[in-house]
Formats: structure tokens, C-alpha cells, sequence
């Protein structure tokens, strides 16, 4: 049984996976000023994050059968923190955007290693309060990291947050190396995974999660550019204003398991925030809100993630199987593969034709992942329907 401090500690290993990734949001404005580019080209530190966390994830899920992963998750952290002070000492932001490799690699060991640990070591039926708990963690990161990177910027200048974060993850090394010390060795196998068991819907399920959640966590890394265009407000009021995102997560991720008992399962409790998903997204990017309305949407915006998230990582490891640790990192993968296609591709057209083109492009991703979740949920209705003997032509997937 895990000790108590087990589910604390990965909250914070993944911590910094948010605060690392997400503090550029408010501050892609300052770092542009210093390399003297624009800010679409600044949002390159985000999509080179992305791309390599897209590469990197499904090695590290086949590596994960033969690493330990109290070595894996101290390897991730260490490579986390140089990843901060690269980005801070780059001569150019050229050279800043190929160094994002450090952190990418890292939060692809992390993130996909933390959920495995959980599905390992927990039942089934804790699976979605548990993550839901880790990830309040990320939620934190995504919370604070954005408003104290505006702080930071503002008061110091734009390498602070950076060098911050690397200090944070090097004092969060001894403690992992203590806490998982006291753990039972994860039940490694070794060899290559086996997939001839693997079915065609979970691979539907990891490619709507990607769609949707690719499209909703790009616009939030463009939300700040988004403020900006609306509003008349600095680095610093452009922080605290997304940090009603995180605000939002946080509420969504301590009360998963409440929504869950009132909704009975995780796939009636992911339709319903993507629902929640699509009305807050839609009036953050298109209404005539004023700043206030604007940032109730951000909150519940962050509901939404905060209940979707949990619940799909969970439907995915408990379809997974014995490959639980591999296809949670392919879907790492898919989902940084459709932020880093959704968030190019809008920041492109913010910057060319304004936010409402860029809105367009994040609600079409959002639309068609929303659409092959109710595929995924129509096969499996199928699917127990033929199990139960009541279809004659269909057969099991």
C-alpha cells in the first residue's frame, strides 16, 4: 500500500511540469521584446516544448518496461532544470527553442511515469480521484506558474522565472529520491510491450483526447495574447488574469470525485465538461465580454480541463491493460502532437487576421474531438450490445 506522501510527492514532480510549460503564456510579449522578434515567433518556445514532449513521450513509454522509475523521475527533474537555466543564458531565441528539448524530454519521462505509478499501484476505482489529486499538482503549476512569471518579468525581468523554476526542481529531487525509496518496486516487465491484444478504440479514445485537449490548452497558451488584443493591460494584470484558469483546475480537480459519484461514471462526466469546455471556450474567444467576463471564462474554461482530463486519463489506463505504461505516453504524445499543430497554426493566424480567425482554428479541433468521443461511446454501447447477445451481425472490438 502506498505510503501517504506518495500521491503529495508526484503532485509536485508534476507541479513544475505545469509551471514550466505554462509560465510563458503572459510573457511572450517581454521575451519577443528581448530577442527582438515577434510574438507568434516567441510561442515557438511553447511549440518546441511540445514537440519534443510529442517525440519523446512514446520512447520513454517503451523504456519504461526496462528503467526504474525513481531513476526515470530524477533523471526527468534534473533534465527539467537545465532546461530553465538553458532557455535563461540562450544567446538567441533561435538557440532558446532547440534547447526547449532539455525540458520536452523531461516532462515526456515525468507525466507519463507519474499516471503508471498510480494505475500500478492503486485500484482501479481510485484511479480518477488519484489523478484527479496529482494533477491539482500541474493545476498549481498552470495557476501560479503564469501570475508568478508576470511578477517575476515585471520586477525582475523575463530570465527569472526560468532560473526559478530550475531551482525548484533541483531541491524536489531529495525528496522523491526519499519517498519513492520507501515504495515497493513498480511491477516491471521486461522486453518489448505486446499489442496484439490492443484495441482500435482506445486509439479513438487517445486521438479525441488529443483533438480536444490540444485545442483547449493552446488557446489557453495564447490567452494572454488574447487579453492583450482586447484589453489595455500589462504583463502583470495579463498574469493574474490567466491564473483564473488555474483557479478553475483547481476547483475542477478537488471535486472529481463528488461530479463522479453525481454522474455515476467517467464518460458521462467527460461529456459533460467537454460541454462546459466548449461553452466557456466559445464565449472567451468570440462574446463582447468585459475583462471580468473574460476571466469567469478562463475560470470555467479550467473547470472543465480539471474534471475532462482526470476522467479520460483514467478511462485510458483502465482500457490499457498491461500496456498501461505505453499507451498513457502515446497519448502524452498525440496531445502535445495536436497542441503544437493547434497552437503554430493559431498563433499564425492571431497575428495575420486577429483572434476570432485564431478562435476559429481552436474551435474546429475542439468540435472534431468532441465528435469522435460520441463515436468512441456509440462503438461501446455497440459493443455491449453484441456482448449481451443482442446483435447479431456486430462483433466484440
Amino acid at each position: 500500500m502506498p505510503s501517504r506522501l506518495f500521491l503529495p510527492v508526484l503532485a509536485l514532480v508534476v507541479f513544475f511540469v505545469g509551471a514550466t510549460e505554462f509560465m510563458i503564456a503572459p510573457i511572450l510579449t517581454p521575451i519577443a521584446s528581448a530577442f527582438d522578434v515577434s510574438p507568434a515567433a516567441a510561442s515557438w518556445l511553447i511549440s518546441g516544448y511540445a514537440l519534443s514532449y510529442a517525440i519523446g513521450a512514446p520512447i520513454v513509454g517503451l523504456l519504461a518496461h526496462k528503467v526504474d522509475r525513481k531513476q526515470l523521475l530524477l533523471c526527468a527533474l534534473a533534465l527539467l532544470a537545465a532546461d530553465g537555466l538553458a532557455v535563461a543564458f540562450a544567446p538567441t531565441l533561435g538557440s532558446a527553442i532547440l534547447l526547449r528539448v532539455l525540458g520536452g524530454a523531461a516532462a515526456a519521462a515525468l507525466i507519463p511515469a507519474t499516471f503508471a505509478l498510480i494505475a500500478d499501484r492503486l485500484p482501479d476505482a481510485d484511479h480518477t480521484r488519484a489523478m484527479g489529486l496529482v494533477m491539482l499538482g500541474m493545476t498549481a503549476g498552470i495557476a501560479l506558474g503564469p501570475a508568478l512569471a508576470g511578477v517575476l518579468t515585471q520586477t525582475i525581468g523575463w530570465r527569472a522565472p526560468f532560473l526559478a523554476s530550475a531551482a525548484g526542481c533541483v531541491a524536489l529531487m531529495l525528496p522523491v529520491n526519499l519517498i519513492l525509496k520507501t515504495e515497493s518496486p513498480p511491477p516491471f516487465r521486461r522486453g518489448r510491450p505486446c499489442f496484439k491484444d490492443l484495441k482500435r478504440t482506445i486509439l479513438m479514445l487517445i486521438a479525441a483526447k488529443a483533438l480536444w485537449n490540444g485545442s483547449a490548452v493552446a488557446a489557453f497558451g495564447l490567452s494572454g495574447e488574447f487579453l492583450r488584443e482586447r484589453f489595455t493591460i500589462n504583463t502583470f494584470q495579463t498574469g493574474l488574469s490567466v491564473a483564473a484558469f488555474g483557479i478553475g483546475l483547481a476547483f475542477g480537480n478537488l471535486s472529481i470525485g463528488i461530479a463522479k459519484r453525481l454522474l455515476r461514471d467517467d464518460q458521462t462526466l467527460l461529456l459533460g465538461a467537454l460541454l462546459l469546455l466548449a461553452f466557456t471556450l466559445n464565449l472567451f474567444l468570440f462574446a463582447p465580454l468585459p475583462l471580468y467576463g473574460a476571466v469567469l471564462c478562463l475560470g470555467g474554461w479550467g473547470v472543465a480541463l480539471g474534471f475532462a482530463a482526470p476522467a479520460s486519463t483514467a478511462m485510458i489506463a483502465q482500457r490499457a491493460g498491461r500496456e498501461k505504461g505505453f499507451l498513457l505516453a502515446l497519448s502524452e504524445s498525440a496531445n502535445n502532437l495536436a497542441l503544437l499543430s493547434m497552437l503554430s497554426v493559431a498563433a499564425l493566424l492571431l497575428e495575420a487576421f486577429g483572434a476570432k480567425a485564431a478562435g476559429a482554428t481552436l474551435g474546429i479541433g475542439l468540435s472534431f474531438g468532441t465528435g469522435l468521443l460520441l463515436l468512441y461511446i456509440l462503438v461501446q454501447i455497440r459493443v455491449r450490445r453484441c456482448a449481451a447477445g443482442s446483435c447479431g451481425r456486430c462483433r466484440r472490438d
